[in-house]
């Protein structure tokens, strides 16, 4: 039960999130011609319980990543870059583990079913899944995205 209210409450969080930045992407995308400008980042962060980390993103690149190619290769994702810190911070700014998704657009960014066409293909064993999952997200302590809007360094005010 605890596992389908933090899902459902991830779920809540993310429609938010994606509500604010389609108002955002209203109002400063509008000018933006090429399609490399409607391109939208957002880079995904997971702090890990300690000594879980390499578990954790072990169980992403097996479960999470394939999905993310197969919607690269449709082209409705246009880049995933995976990194980890050489050295940890402190314990309040820790993360363990960072994805940056560069979506083809935002509407792609915040497409619910962006990848469910590709799970039965892809996960035969649904249940399997489903455990490897819960497993991944009970050694997970938090995870936070952020929205990223490049600013031009060499335009004038």
């Amino acid at each position: 039960m605890r596992f389908i209210f933090q899902s459902a409450q991830k779920i809540f969080s993310f429609i938010i999130a994606g509500i604010l930045c389609l108002s955002f992407y209203h109002v400063h995308g509008q000018n933006n011609s090429s399609a490399s400008k409607d391109y939208f980042t957002i880079e995904n962060y997971y702090k890990a319980k300690w000594g879980y980390a390499d578990e954790f993103i072990s169980l992403w690149k097996k479960n999470h990543y394939p999905l993310l190619k197969k919607a690269k290769e449709k082209g409705d994702i246009i880049s995933v870059v995976a990194e980890k810190p050489i050295l940890h911070s402190g314990e309040d700014t820790r993360w363990d583990f960072k994805v940056t998704i560069v979506f083809k657009n935002v509407q792609k960014a915040f497409d619910p079913d962006l990848t469910k066409p590709y799970e039965k293909a892809l996960y035969p064993d649904h249940e399997k899944l489903e455990k490897d999952e819960q497993h991944r997200f009970e050694i997970l302590i938090a995870h936070w995205d952020v929205m990223i809007y490049e600013i031009p360094l060499d335009d004038r005010p």
